[in-house]
């Protein structure tokens, strides 16, 4: 242990992961630790069944209609991957993909009126879509077709649009498109949790819908992907990466204290031993003093032994609720997985809602989401404080993460990875950095 390392990790979060491959593979000499026994921190997948009913403390055991406890891996913080978003990305460049299998998620869809929607992001399906009437979809396909045109680098895309002015409620002006269109733009394709963009520069909204096209263009039923076994498999994965380049792990190490000398980090005690380092990355719950509260999150775990109601049977799904249709400032997530994923036992269903906290009883919050779920076999609640770290890390080289938000994907989790690297290196974060070095050993067989 008593030994010098660029960079010591603290927590095994997806976050930590990602960072810790990255600096492995530039060369770095890293510590990587984590005070459970298991990986992922806030982003573990729990199995078996039984963990999962002792640390929600509920009594009992899980009744064995939910078959073989080691059949459930069972995710605390559900999120799907945009197939052509960020984390794939960087999922491909370190070919940590040879120790993932993915599927692409079923459908996704829109909350209107009480009842859900498939959300249409092609041409043929908005002209099909029950969402809309014709002459709105008219103006929707017409909408789509100029987004995919658009191309921020060459003006005669932007018709009299200024894509570092014009705010994105013009944009939907000159469309002549109708709220309901506009709720399910902004928040079902653009992913926006609230409506705040609407007065922003256009940009990035449309380079938004653009990604989510690209996304469903590359597989099709929708633009997400999902890990078999369980969110939990990718910081494993990216774990082996850093291994693989010399990183060494430590699990189930308790950290009695990060020891900072004039301001700096200088080292971290465990286990009466001090190991060294230049540099530290960690998780909130490690530094609990340099972080502080911005909100909160509630999710609802639910077990189900059906299908969801309106989504043709899909064994996965999203569905999003915009606040406007519940009368909120943030939207309401559902990710829905199944035994088709390595999850759950045959024929259950997990469902996991999520939703930033707005009042004293987030629990009336979810109802909406709740009643498009019934009935449910068994719910896990949990509440969860957002905590941002005070400052960024220069003065102590302490770079902390962010915790996980309320998206049901993963482009907020990446640009917080791409903000870390920034200030601990100094330069923009290139996903060239990350490109496996030619001759090294992977570690296979």
């Amino acid at each position: 242990m008593n030994e010098e390392y660029d960079v010591i990790v603290l927590g095994t979060g997806l976050t930590e992961c990602i960072l810790s491959g990255i600096m492995s593979v530039n060369g770095k000499k890293v510590l990587h630790m984590d005070r459970n026994p298991y990986y992922g921190g806030e982003s573990a997948s729990i199995t078996p069944l039984e963990d999962l009913y002792k640390r929600f403390k509920i009594p009992g055991a899980p009744p064995s209609s939910m078959g073989r406890g080691r059949d459930w891996n069972v995710d605390l913080i559900p999120k799907f991957l945009m197939a052509n978003g960020q984390l794939v990305k960087m999922l491909l460049y370190t070919e940590v993909t040879r120790y993932l299998d993915f599927k692409v998620t079923e459908g996704s869809f829109v909350y209107k009126g009480g009842k859900i929607y498939k959300v249409p992001s092609t041409e043929a399906e908005a002209l099909a879509s029950s969402l809309m009437g014709l002459f709105e979809k008219r103006r929707f396909r017409k909408f789509l077709v100029y987004i995919a045109n658009f191309d921020e680098n060459d003006a005669r895309t932007f018709e009299g649009i200024d894509p570092k002015k014009t705010a994105m409620r013009e944009v939907y002006k000159k469309f002549d498109l109708g709220q309901d269109v506009i709720d399910f733009t902004g928040h079902a394709l653009a992913l926006y949790r609230t409506d705040d963009y609407l007065d922003q520069p256009c940009c990035e909204t449309i380079n938004r819908i653009k990604l989510y096209s690209e996304s469903l263009a590359r597989y099709g039923k929708s633009p997400y992907l999902y890990p078999l076994y369980g969110l939990g498999e990718l910081p494993q994965g990216f774990a082996r990466l850093s291994a693989i380049y010399g990183g060494t792990y430590m699990l189930n190490k308790p950290i009695e204290e990060i020891i900072v000398e004039n301001g700096k980090v200088i080292g971290v005690k465990s286990e009466g031993e001090i190991a060294r380092c230049k540099q530290l990355i960690c998780d909130p719950s490690y530094v609990k003093d340099r972080v502080e509260k911005v909100g909160q999150v509630i999710r609802v775990i639910c077990i189900l032994s059906h299908p969801i109601k309106n989504t043709n049977d899909a064994n996965s799904c999203q569905i999003i609720i915009p606040q406007n249709q519940v009368n909120r400032k943030s939207d309401i997530y559902v990710c829905m997985i199944s035994s088709a994923h390595n999850v759950a036992a045959q024929g259950k269903y997990i469902a996991i809602v999520s939703t930033t906290v707005e009042t004293k009883e987030p629990e009336k919050e979810i109802r909406p989401a709740l009643e498009l779920l019934e009935p449910i076999e068994q719910k896990f609640v949990s509440i969860s404080d957002l905590l941002v770290p005070k400052d960024l890390g220069t003065e102590s080289q302490i770079f902390i993460s962010r915790t996980y938000d309320a998206t049901t994907h993963f482009e907020t989790t990446c640009d917080d990875i791409k903000d870390i690297y920034k200030r601990m290196t100094g330069s923009e974060f290139d996903f060239e950095e990350m490109k496996r070095k030619k001759n090294d050993i992977y570690g296979e067989d």
